[in-house]
Formats: C-alpha cells, structure tokens, sequence
C-alpha cells in the first residue's frame, strides 16, 4: 500500500556510535554467540529452526538467511480509503556483511494487491547498496487501478460531498543516491515517468489539467540518516530535502514541482524503549494533478482525505518492551492542508489522530518488528497491519 500511494505522490550507520542502552538484534545475537564460543558451548539451548529463534521462540532470520534468502509477505489492507484487502509480495533480503559496520540489507521485492472496492495492482522493486556502501539505488515499477474519493473544488459543484474516481497509473522510479565519505549524509538524483488516467464515476468538471496525462520529473535530495536500523529503528534520526521538476522538456505533459521536508527523531529510553517523533512538510507549484497534491499521512486518517497546496504534519510514537520479543506502542499526531482551493470541503483540513498498537520481534537478526495499530480520527476508527516502522524509510 506504501509503494501505490508513493507512486501517486512522487512516483548508515555505525554500530559503534549506536547508545549501549539500544543494540539492534543483529548486534545482540553477534554477542550471544561470541559467550558461547568463549565457554566452548558449540549449540544453543533451544535448537535452531528456519522459522526458530535461539530463544526457542518464533524467527524467521534464518529462513531469510539461507541460500533462497527471501520471506514470503501477506499483509492485510485496512486503509479506509480502499477499504479491506491484502498485499501478496515475496521479499528477497541480502543480510549485510557483520563485519562492514554498515547495517544495509540489499532487499528486492516483487507482488501484487486488491482490495473491496476494486482497486487491483502490481509491483516490483528493488533496494540495493553498491561501491562498498557507497552508492545506494532504488529501481521500482508498478501498475495499478485505484478507486479514491476527491475531495477538492469541482466548478460548479461547491457541496461538500466526495467525488468517487479511478485512477490508472503505470510507471517507473529510478534513484541513485551517493554517501559523501564515511558520513551518515547522501545526495541524491531520481526520474520518475508515468502514464495516468483519472476518470469519474459522475461527470466532474476539474479545475486544472486534463484527466489523461504522462508525468515526467526529475528530482534532487540531500539526506542524512543515523538510524540504528532501517526496519524498527530505537535510535537516531532521518533528515530529508527534496524537490521535485516535472517539465515537457523532461517528456511531461504538465509543468509543475514538488518539494517535501522530512525530519524523523529516535530517542533511546530506559528499560529499552523509544520515543519517535515525525515532522514532514510537502508542497506544489503549478499545474499539479489532483491526484499528486499532498496529503495528510496520518494513521487513523483516509489517505488523500486533507489535501492542499501544501500540508504539514506532526506525530509522535513510544515503543515500549512489556515482556520477551513483544512490545507496546502508542500514537498520536495532527496534520493540516493549505491553500489551493475554494470548496467548502476544506473549510476543515486540519485533522487530530492517534491510537494503541502490539510490535512482535519477527526477524531478530534485522531487527524487524511486525503487529497491529488501531487508530482513530474524527473519520473514525481504522486498524493497520505494520511490518516494521510505521514511518518506513529505505
């Protein structure tokens, strides 16, 4: 569901400076296992499995480890704007080598999704870090038809009601981004190419742009990310700039640009907790698709329900460890849209939400958590299956 609605919108770490009060799994294994070689023990208490950890307890790392390396991924979809489904994929994952102090997994994954209303979709990609870690890529295609609601000004039509459309998109991502030294800071370069086409189930007059259009952009970002694990991190933080040109001279039919800011902080806690906090701003000029206006990305929330010129939001998370591999989380944040319309639909675009969530310790090795997070908001309840972070970065 990520990756669909990414493609609408835009389609390092060093252990050793890691806090001693947070150690990813990967790090906590690695010391296990160097005690045991030093008291001569050569098999854990709890024999190993491929879906088995040396707790004894449910882990799929070794799957993921063995030649084969892939993990076989069903997550249902409660996104309230879809309604239910599941996504079916097989994630490919390269564990990064212990001993090059980067903590990297190359990941390729391929799938397909659906849900109630009709939406269908397919997608593959891939994740990949090469010169020594020192260039970074991201390749990706999809083809999907989702069903969405529109919410913005329509001519002649200013009652606040939501306008069912489908939107058909085919397309492709290409991202390379370059580590500057032995820093955690990169730069990067993307183009982004779809086919789109916007139709209504009742006849809609939009005020900008054609329905049926091909987009066409070139994009530039400076990140920094000290994250002690790219899955469920408990440390460090993720800092982002990016625009974002879509021009004819670049094979679009439409002339505009987009630019986000995104800053995510992981604050380490006692008794292995941590607190995360997530502030993002995005924004648009010119003849932006309807479909491509930024939204407010919030758990509890429709996507693509608050939207605007620009959007900024703001959300926190404790993740707290109550006994063995699982864990409590709570959530909460608020987001608001501005600017770029005269409809009575967003006379309210700010929006408040939150909710209670269940993390389950799945794959120790990486540091992967999956579980549950039920939200809420003023567009009422919502439940969303998480496999790893809820503020997922690649």
């Amino acid at each position: 569901m990520v990756l669909t609605l990414a493609a609408t919108q835009a389609l390092a770490t060093d252990p050793e400076k890691m806090p001693s009060a947070v150690k990813t799994g990967a790090e906590e294994v690695e010391a296990n296992a160097g005690a045991d070689a030093q008291q001569g023990k050569t098999e854990p208490a709890h024999p190993q499995s491929l879906i088995r950890g040396e707790d004894g307890r449910l882990d799929v790392s070794h799957f993921i480890d063995q030649a084969y390396g892939f993990m076989p991924v069903l997550i249902p979809i409660t996104e309230p704007a879809l309604g239910l489904g599941a996504v079916g994929a097989l994630a490919f994952i390269d564990r990064p080598d212990p001993g090059s102090g980067f903590n990297r997994p190359n990941i390729t994954l391929i799938g397909a999704m659906g849900t109630e209303n009709g939406t269908r979709g397919y997608f593959g990609g891939d994740l990949r870090y090469w010169l020594d870690n020192r260039l970074n890529t991201h390749v990706g295609a999809i083809k999907t038809s989702l069903n969405l609601d529109y919410y913005g000004a329509v001519r002649g039509d200013h009652e606040p009601r939501a306008y069912s459309y489908t939107l058909d998109l085919t397309g492709g991502l290409l991202r390379g981004r370059y580590r500057l030294g032995e820093s955690d800071n990169w730069l990067g370069l993307s183009y982004l190419l779809a086919d789109t086409r916007a139709s209504f189930d009742l006849p809609v007059i939009l005020p900008f742009n054609d329905r049926e259009q091909r987009i066409s952009g070139l994009g530039a970002s400076v990140t920094h990310d000290s994250r002690d694990n790219m899955f469920t991190p408990r440390a460090g933080n993720y800092l982002e700039a990016s625009a974002t040109l879509f021009a004819p001279g670049l094979g679009s039919d439409l002339d505009f640009t987009r630019y986000a800011l995104t800053g995510i902080q992981y604050v380490p806690l006692p008794q292995q907790a941590s607190l995360g906090i997530n502030g993002s701003w995005s924004g648009n000029a010119g003849d932006t698709p309807f479909y491509m206006s930024p939204y407010v990305s919030l758990r509890g929330v429709p996507a693509m329900r608050y939207q605007g010129q620009q959007v900024a939001q703001l959300e926190a998370e404790l993740l707290w460890p109550i006994w063995d591999r699982y864990s409590l989380v709570g959530f909460g944040g608020v987001g608001k849209g501005f600017g770029g319309t005269d409809s009575a639909l967003f006379d309210e675009r700010s929006v408040v939400a939150g909710g209670v969530g269940v993390r389950y310790e799945i794959a120790r090795k990486y540091g992967l958590h999956m579980g549950l997070d039920m939200a809420w908001s003023r567009d009422g309840p919502a439940v969303y299956v998480q496999f790893g972070s809820a503020w997922m970065r690649p």
